[in-house]
Order: structure tokens, then sequence, then C-alpha cells
């Protein structure tokens, strides 16, 4: 099962998160004028994701960012003075964030591999980026370990995830979603989304669903991250508001609001221990 879950992700990842949007922009190459327009536009789209990471907080540090998408996020943290490192599932968004380390003059240290197991050695990093990937694979409680693993004791990782209780699952899902939370607590309940409930988070250009979604709470969320010292998590993004299909409230209006309150996104900024015992998912 893992096995076929990792070879579907690298074909579906393969065409890179974000192709739409630039599409959208009437960008058609990958020169440094066009990957200028596509971040300008990404980061106006996530205003919270840079004020998130602090890419200038980890100037000369080592950083290895997991699920590399557009490259966005990878050169600002690069560009920002940190000894950069990239991991995907699969080739092509690799390559891209190699193509734009070679731009600025930086080392291509991107390499494909998977992280349920991560290709590096044990306390090799000071932090971990994944924004919306771990909960592609198939086994986040298995990533979350590795993250642990690979970071150096007091480094930090930076983990986006799908929130089960997110506005968009109780307004489009109202029952499992409550099941979820009077039951939840209780009894674990398969947090993999079906197909069609797939496509309305991840969906490539052909309107195929992401191979494997699952969502998830703040508190199962701080049980997987239970190994580390400190963990805090914030709510993030929201969808437009359509009222009767006439009154449309856009997105840009709602994240300091709806976003921070039944955001789409869980994000989560944990440290691990400064004197943590290592340990490998099994």
């Amino acid at each position: 099962m893992s096995a076929n879950i990792d070879q579907a992700n690298a074909e579906f990842w393969n065409e890179l998160c974000g192709s739409q949007l630039a599409e959208s922009l009437g960008l058609n190459d990958h020169s440094p004028n066009s990957l200028r327009k596509f971040d300008d536009a990404y980061f106006e789209m996530y205003p919270y994701l840079l004020p998130f990471i602090g890419p200038e907080r980890w100037k000369g540090k080592k950083v290895l960012e997991i699920g590399l998408g557009f490259g966005s996020l990878g050169q600002r943290i690069a560009e920002a003075g940190a000894d950069y490192y990239g991991l995907d599932i699969a080739e092509n968004p690799v390559r891209m964030i190699n193509q734009r380390m070679e731009l600025i003059g930086r080392p291509k240290l991107a390499k494909v591999g998977s992280a349920k197991s991560i290709p590096f050695p044990n306390e090799t990093f000071d932090a971990v980026v994944s924004i919306g990937c771990l909960h592609h694979t198939g086994d986040l409680q298995r990533c979350v370990q590795e993250v642990e693993r690979v970071l150096k004791p007091a480094g930090t990782a930076f983990v986006m995830v799908y929130n089960k209780f997110s506005y968009r699952e109780w307004s489009r899902r109202p029952w499992p979603t409550f099941r979820n939370a009077i039951v939840g607590s209780r009894k674990r309940i398969r947090s993999g989304l079906e197909n069609a409930a797939r496509g309305e988070y991840d969906a490539n250009s052909k309107g195929e669903s992401a191979p494997e979604t699952v969502i998830t709470s703040k508190s199962e969320l701080r049980r997987m991250f239970c190994g580390f010292e400190s963990i805090r998590i914030q709510k993030q993004n929201c969808d437009h508001f359509i009222r009767k299909q006439q009154i449309k409230i856009h997105r840009s209006k709602l994240l300091p609001t709806l976003g921070r309150w039944m955001g789409l996104d869980l994000y989560a900024e944990a440290v691990k221990s400064k004197a943590t015992s290592v340990r490998r998912a099994a």
C-alpha cells in the first residue's frame, strides 16, 4: 500500500503544485521574470506564510524543505542566507527548485525521496519546513517521526496540514465533521478523504484528485508531535464566501476572521527537545 501511494504521488505531483495559478497569470515559461510574477501572486495569496516561516531567522542555518511545489518558498529561504536542501517525491518539483537555485547562484541540493524515510542522517537540520505535503503521504505520523529524527536538538519543524474542523468541512460534510467532533476523542475515525473531497483540496489540470489526503485536528496534531518540547498551532486560509450565488466575499477579506477561526489549514511550529533520544519510524 505504501509503495503504491508513493508511486501515485510521484506521478500526480510531477505536475507542479501551483501550475494552475501560473496558467491563470498567463505564465508559460520558467524564466526569472515569470517566476518573479508567480512568486508575487503566490505570497499575496498566502500573506501569512513568510511571517510564519521567518526566512531571515535561518541565515547560516541548515534547512530542509519537504514538498517543493513551484519553489517559491524554497527560493526565499535560500535568498535569506540559509543552507537550503529540498526533498520531494516527484522529479519535476526537484528540477524546478534546483533551477531556481542555479538562477540565484546557490548549490543545487534538492533530491527525490520520501518523507516517510528522509534520506539524511540523524540530527542534520536546524529547521524542517513542510507546507501542504505530509498529509498526502499515507502516513503522517511516520513523517513527523522522521522530521524529528533529522532535526538537531532544539531544531524547529514548520508543518502545514489540512484542518479537520474547517468551515469547508462543517459546511460541505456536516455529519462526518460532527461525528468526528463528538466521537473522535474517544474512538479513532478514519480521516482520509474520499476522491471527490480530495479534489476540493488538490486536483491537477485533468481534474484528477490527489491520490491520498488526510485531514487532522489540533489535538491529533499535538499528539503526533508529543516527542517535541513545544508546539504552537494556528489556523489560516479560507475559501471565498458565496451566499445565494449573488453575494461573494473575496477570501482576502476573510483571512483575518474566518481564516483564523475555522481555517482550512493548521500551521504548526514545533521545537524539538534540546536533549532528545533519536528515534526512527518503525
